[in-house]
């Protein structure tokens, strides 16, 4: 499994940041290809960020491949279009332990 994980500070403007994720960005990102699942929280409190984004996928050629698709293309070049305080991009391979005490 492989994670994108996104941080973005405080915006400029909060409401147009929310206005224009959930209605423009989030279907874009719900475009690329081998997405498993997507989840976002905005609005956080006590934290350096103002919202939080992760996204799931199969596999990390899988997540390679979609972000160097046209979807994901579009996707990268959309975050400036809301991101005014900017954005920190995480991706990483995901390791489980099996053998961790639950």
């Amino acid at each position: 499994m492989h994670k994108l994980l996104v941080l973005y500070p405080e915006p400029a403007d909060r409401g147009t940041f929310d206005t224009y994720y959930r209605a423009t960005h989030l279907p874009l990102v719900r475009k690329l290809p081998g997405v498993r699942d997507v989840q976002y929280s905005l609005g956080l409190t006590g934290d350096p960020y103002y919202a939080v984004f992760e996204a799931t996928f199969d596999s990390t050629e899988q997540f390679a491949a979609a972000m160097s698709s046209a979807e994901g293309q579009a996707v990268a070049a959309d975050v400036p279009n809301y991101a005014t305080g900017g954005a920190v991009v995480i991706d990483f391979a995901v390791t489980s332990d099996e053998h961790a005490a639950a």
